[in-house]
């Protein structure tokens, strides 16, 4: 069987650090949490001031009430290896307990003012959604 390097990312990776979020997450570590991992490429990759805007604009959705953990980065100067995908400019990953939350999420104010002050930064956006086994 051929090796599937999105089934990894979106599985394997989501899950594993799905599960790791759940142990710390409210409710304890039998507490269902859906892992939300966002990519971003940008227009002007090389642009250190689109890459500061939009890492702004993530850290203002902080402020949406259901979002219990989020941590936002940008590619680590690791090895280089055939599993490793390195192309994005900023990642984002959220933690939710519900895909219910995560609802709440998409459609709440902030997210929507994210969108529209900072959609243009962006050429491509790739969402992995994970719900913890």
């Amino acid at each position: 069987m051929p090796f599937d390097r999105r089934a990894l990312l979106s599985g394997g990776l989501a899950a594993g650090v799905g599960a790791n979020a759940a142990m710390a997450a409210p409710g304890g570590p039998d507490a269902p949490s859906l892992v939300h991992h966002v990519f971003f490429w940008l227009k002007s990759p090389g642009s250190r001031t689109d890459r500061d805007q939009l890492i702004a604009g993530l850290n203002a959705l902080r402020g949406v009430e259901v979002v219990q953990q989020l941590h936002i980065g940008v590619p680590a100067s690791t090895e280089k290896r055939d599993v490793v995908d390195n192309s994005y400019d900023v990642s984002e990953l959220m933690v939710f307990k519900s895909v219910e939350d995560q609802k709440l999420y998409q459609d709440h104010p902030l997210h929507l003012k994210f969108v529209k002050d900072c959609a243009h930064l962006w050429a491509k956006v790739v969402v992995y959604d994970a719900i913890t086994a």
